[in-house]
């Protein structure tokens, strides 16, 4: 029998595909899920016994939380990628890491063919399948829910009849969790209007006191939490779990699908959000003008390539080294200040600032030019328009 390598997360789809690829292709199926920083212990091992439970060869668990961020999330924070201003790729980046996972595990166990239950609708079919393109080309790509394009009751019918119980129910929000945040769908958010009920929020808003943290940046990366050093991923998840029940971060993405429509997905992304507004205030202070506004084009860029899943593209590697030399002076400490739903970055401390008092105070004085030097330079510096203005002059 021919190997398959299935991603599986144990929901009605996946199921109807691993029944789908033995029972009707005849395939033997080697299922895996990729953890992202978004599955407990206790999830993934209830995720394992249903694999088996559905007649798999093998179930694996790959752990990418840490390659995810070496990967990813850090060139997304020295970038302050946020997607239209707003959103922090929480799931586009998330599905790069996995499908790349996925593919690596499939040249891994020497697999014929690598399947998965993305639908023909949204932007993960694209990803899935250009990665998969890219890193495993000799190897066959099976998509069953998108190409059967059968119904919710069509797939549990199958499963049935295979002598599989799935509960009918469904949710009435769907929910992805990663360690750069939560998605959240819901009928809202097929809408232009709608906006999600606090019910829906996967964390709900308990927090009310104010509150103070202090974030370390060490070359860019946030590498402690009020004093307490415990690296990147540590502090991410430190800072999720007191910054999410403040209500912080929750906002609906309006943005462009890989395919050419218009969608809307809810998120929550406390730690990401301040992360992001704390790395580029601290920025601010220690980087040039030009360093920032070259930073910003290219991090435009860099979180849309991303987001259509081209991070294998090698543009994406020179990008990140720009990126990461450009980090070599982001240190010091960020002064933050939770409230409920709304969070203010109150200051910055580091060697590295260009706020220094010894080359004088903004709107002050200035130790290193007179106001004769500037009455020089602002002629200078405006010649030429100044020339274009008179010779074209109505």
């Amino acid at each position: 029998m021919k190997k398959v390598v299935l991603a599986f997360s144990g929901g009605l789809d996946t199921s109807f595909c691993c029944i789908y690829l033995s029972k009707d292709l005849g395939l033997e199926v080697h299922s895996v899920i990729v953890n992202t920083g978004g599955f407990s212990e206790e999830e993934l091992t209830q995720i394992g016994e249903r694999a088996y439970s559905l007649g798999v060869k093998s179930h694996a668990v790959v752990d990418e939380t840490q390659n995810y961020y070496d990967s990813s999330i850090k060139y997304l924070i020295y970038g302050n990628v946020l997607k239209n201003a707003t959103y922090p790729l929480s799931v586009s980046a998330e599905r790069v890491s996995q499908a790349t996972a996925i593919a690596n595990y499939a040249k891994q166990i020497g697999a014929e063919y690598v399947a998965h239950g993305s639908t023909g609708a949204g932007n993960d079919q694209v990803r899935f399948d250009m990665i998969f393109n890219t890193l495993i080309p000799e190897v066959g790509i099976i998509t069953p829910i998108r190409d059967l394009k059968l119904s919710r009751e069509e797939e549990i019918e199958y499963l049935h009849k295979h002598g599989v119980e799935f509960n009918a129910g469904k949710a009435a929000y769907s929910i992805n969790k990663g360690i750069w945040g939560t998605s959240v769908g819901g009928k809202e958010t097929l809408t232009s209007h709608g906006t999600l009920p606090e019910e829906a929020w996967p964390t709900p808003a308990t927090s009310t006191e104010s509150r103070r943290i202090t974030l370390k940046f060490e070359n860019g990366e946030p590498v402690a939490l009020d004093g307490n050093r415990v690296g990147p991923v540590r502090v991410i998840q430190e800072l999720q779990a007191i910054a999410q029940p403040y209500g912080i971060g929750r906002d609906i993405h309006v943005g462009d699908t890989i395919i050419g429509i218009k969608g809307r997905v809810g998120f929550e992304a406390a730690a990401p959000l301040i992360i992001i507004k704390a790395h580029h205030t601290l920025e601010k202070h220690v980087l040039t003008k030009w360093q920032l506004s070259w930073k910003d084009q290219l991090a435009a860029f860099y979180g849309n390539w991303m987001h259509e899943g081209q991070m294998h593209d090698p543009v994406m590697r020179d990008i990140e080294a720009f990126l990461q030399n450009s980090q070599q002076t982001v240190s010091g400490e960020v002064f933050v200040e939770l409230n409920p739903f709304r969070f203010q970055v109150i200051g910055i401390d580091s060697p590295h600032d260009l706020m220094s008092n010894a080359f004088g105070s903004y709107g002050e004085m200035n130790n290193t030019w007179t106001g004769d030097d500037v009455k020089g330079f602002s002629k200078i510096f405006g010649n030429q328009t100044m020339i274009w203005h008179k010779v074209n002059a109505l």
